[in-house]
């Protein structure tokens, strides 16, 4: 099992004809991803060949998704255009949207995540590496050969530390890995995965990511605290980092004592959340907590 992704899910992209498109799409379909099309007015009625594989080309998502019963769609277009590529498939009746673009104007991420909660359908990202079930099926840009199945849940601000962590875990692997974005808006949050590999039969332990700024961690060590009883170990970002300046993501940015990396460790760790200070020493907490049953 999986959480948001799943050997079932049929992918669109949208932007799929574009350099990036192009070059995830391939990367997509080498690691098992089932693409069913893309999404792009101006060559709708094309295909494009992937090595061997014909890729059609849709003029709207409504058609893709008419035509391959595709459930999820990644979203490879310029920041400009995403409101609208993230509505339209909202519409359409998309189940999962993938934005992977970053810069997306604030103002159109709560656009069109409040379009999507209406509609119940599920945003990861903005400004995300997307989500991987390895062995299975990607939705985004984590590349696919640095782990292998396991049972562990990973849920990260980060798209470096995604990977970073998958790497030094790569012996023991992953049940889903998802990169939520750093951005100050994003749709899928850290308690929403909390939640989802809390309930997943294949998921033993989870690592949590996070980083400097909001307090998106805290209220994650207060979901943990009522209704996680799986083993969480978590890393913060951003122990180093001088107050007031925007670290990386958008996001990322510490006011006075708010949003501090220790102070995310000290809420996280009153809830029963070991916290390593860097990813190797997190790796080696979570071989522990595992060793410990």
């Amino acid at each position: 099992m999986a959480i948001f992704l799943t050997a079932d899910s049929k992918v669109v992209v949208q932007g799929m004809t574009g350099s990036e498109g192009m070059k995830h799409t391939r990367r997509m379909l080498d690691a098992g991803t089932d693409v069913v099309g893309g999404v792009n007015p101006r060559k709708a009625g094309t295909a494009v060949d992937f090595g061997g594989r014909e890729i059609p080309v849709f003029g709207t998502v409504k058609e893709a998704i008419a035509a391959t019963g595709a459930d999820v769609t990644v979203v490879f277009v310029p920041p400009r255009f995403v409101r609208d590529a993230v509505d339209e498939a909202v519409d359409a009746g998309i189940g999962l949207a993938v934005v992977i673009t970053e810069g997306v104007p604030v103002h159109d991420t709560v656009a069109f995540r409040a379009r999507a909660e209406a509609a119940g359908v599920r945003i990861v990202g903005p400004n995300c590496p997307g989500l991987i079930t390895p062995g299975v099926s990607n939705a985004g840009i984590i590349p696919a050969d640095i782990t292998r199945p396991g049972r562990i849940g990973l849920v990260s601000k980060s798209g470096t530390l995604t990977y970073q962590l998958m790497y030094e875990l790569r012996d023991l692997g992953f049940s889903s890995c998802v990169g939520i974005g750093g951005d100050p808006v994003i749709g899928t949050t850290h308690i929403d995965c909390l939640q989802a590999f809390q309930d997943d039969p294949d998921t033993d332990l989870i690592v949590m990511i996070g980083e400097i700024g909001g307090d998106a961690e805290e209220r994650a060590a207060a979901y943990v605290r009522e209704h996680v009883t799986k083993p969480v170990v978590g890393y913060v970002a951003g122990f180093t980092a001088p107050e007031g300046k925007t670290m990386g993501h958008a996001g990322a940015i510490v006011s006075g004592s708010s949003g501090t990396a220790q102070a995310k460790k000290e809420a996280l760790e009153a809830a029963g959340v070991a916290v390593g200070r860097t990813p190797s020493e997190t790796a080696r907490l979570v071989r522990d907590a595992l060793a410990a049953g």
